[in-house]
């Protein structure tokens, strides 16, 4: 111990004559300096995770206030979609309604399961006026008839359906003929071989127990002529898009 005594002071001595820092002294100061910043750096540290940890509390509260005002702006989002979507649906349906005297407005609210048959129900029946093979149209044209009017709603078979059958005429030359349901479009058939049907001529309703004459039915986008037969017929596209029914308009006989 008296030599290393002895060692350090002749260090320190040597370094004192000599006019610079001792070694010793160097080591020294850079171990504290080094105990220093770890301290400070541990210090920091732990004030921060004390401060998060007091804070958590209040951020989970926000978060979970957040989440529930961005539910609710969500759900009225959609209703105010909603509102929208109906009053767009209740101006286009407007001048139908107008034109038919006794019109009644419906909505759709069911389809067959599976898609059995071409059809669906709306939300009014007998009591509102509606009968069996009544009209029925949207804004766009004709939907249907009619086929089941119980007391508060009623069955509508489509116009694509395989058991409708509406008479029909070309509007340009007056030319009439049955058109019958063919699943996704409508077969106008017993047009003579005459007429000169063209593609894109207008197929509208004639008068008869279902419809007033001039309700449109569809737009011919094909024509099949037959060699021998006495007919042809013309395969239409439906005005009203069947696939997407909403307000429906009916039309007592």
């Amino acid at each position: 111990m008296i030599i290393v005594a002895a060692l350090i002071a002749l260090v320190q001595v040597s370094a004192a004559r000599a006019g610079a820092a001792s070694p010793l002294s160097a080591v020294i100061t850079s171990v504290a300096d080094l105990f220093e910043t770890v301290a400070g750096t541990s210090t920091i540290a732990v004030r921060g995770s004390l401060v998060s940890l007091s804070q958590t509390p209040h951020v989970l509260r926000e978060n979970g206030q957040l989440r529930t005002e961005n539910q609710r702006l969500a759900q009225e989002n959609a209703h105010l979609q909603e509102l929208l979507a109906a009053t767009t649906a209740d101006q286009r349906l407007a001048p139908t309604l107008s034109e038919y005297s006794h019109a009644i407005q419906g909505r759709v609210i069911g389809f067959p399961p599976e898609n059995t048959s071409q059809s669906v129900t709306i939300n009014k029946g007998s009591r509102d006026g509606i009968g069996r093979d009544d009209g029925v149209v949207n804004a766009s044209g004709v939907v249907g008839r009619v086929i089941e009017a119980n007391p508060f709603v009623s069955k509508v078979v489509l116009i694509t359906d395989y058991t409708s059958s509406v008479p029909a005429m070309v509007q340009r030359g007056r030319w009439w003929g049955i058109a019958k349901g063919n699943l996704t479009s409508v077969r106008l058939e017993y047009i003579s071989q005459d007429v000169p049907l063209r593609i894109g001529d207008r197929v509208v309703t004639g008068e008869a127990r279902s419809f007033h004459s001039g309700a449109l039915i569809g737009i011919i986008k094909k024509i099949e002529r037959s060699d021998t037969g006495l007919y042809q017929t013309a395969i239409v596209t439906p005005a009203a898009d069947l696939s997407s029914l909403d307000r429906l308009v009916v039309i007592p006989k």
